[in-house]
C-alpha cells in the first residue's frame, strides 16, 4: 500500500454518489476537496465520523471546502445511509475499490486476529487545483472532524 502524501497530484477519479449521478473530481475544480475514506456504511465507527462531519459541514463550507465520503459500499446502500443520520454530504460508491487503490489507502488490515485486505480510514484534502494539500491519517472517528477544522482555521 503506497498512500498519497501531501504535494502529490490527486487521482482524476469519478463515482456514483446515492442518487447514482457520477460525482468527478474535475467538476469540483476551484473548491477544496475533503475524499474522506470510510470502510462501511451503517457500522458504529463509520456512523459516529459522518454524524461529526454532518453537525460541523456549516463551519467546514466556511472555508470552502467540499466533503464526499467513499467506501466500498454499492450505491443502493447509501441512500439508506444518508437518511437514517440526516446526513447533508454526498457519500460515493467504490464498490471495485479503484479509487482507493490510486489514493493507496486499500490495503492489509488486521482485525480480531484477523488478516485481510480493507480501506483504511484517512481522508484527503484536495486544493482547488486538484493537489493533496493534507492528509489526515491521525484522528479517531470522534474527533475526525475538529482535527480537518483545526487545521482548516490555521492555514
Amino acid at each position: 500500500m503506497q498512500m498519497l502524501q501531501a504535494g502529490d497530484k490527486a487521482p482524476a477519479f469519478s463515482l456514483p454518489n446515492e442518487n447514482n449521478q457520477q460525482i468527478a473530481l474535475s467538476d469540483l475544480a476551484g473548491k477544496k476537496v475533503l475524499v474522506y475514506f470510510y470502510p462501511k456504511a451503517m457500522t458504529p465507527g463509520c456512523t459516529i465520523q459522518a454524524q461529526f462531519l454532518r453537525d460541523s459541514l456549516g463551519e467546514i463550507k466556511k472555508h470552502n471546502v467540499e466533503v464526499f465520503g467513499v467506501s466500498p459500499d454499492a450505491v443502493k446502500r447509501l441512500p439508506k445511509f444518508i437518511e437514517k443520520e440526516q446526513l447533508n454530504f454526498s457519500l460515493l460508491s467504490d464498490e471495485d475499490h479503484s479509487v482507493a487503490d490510486a489514493f493507496g489507502v486499500w490495503g492489509p488490515k488486521k482485525f480480531m486476529g484477523k488478516e485481510f485486505d480493507g480501506l483504511h480510514r484517512i481522508s484527503f484534502l484536495i486544493n482547488e487545483q486538484g493537489t493533496i494539500e493534507k492528509v489526515f491519517d491521525k484522528f479517531t472517528t470522534k474527533n475526525h472532524h475538529e482535527v480537518l477544522l483545526t487545521y482548516l482555521s490555521n492555514t
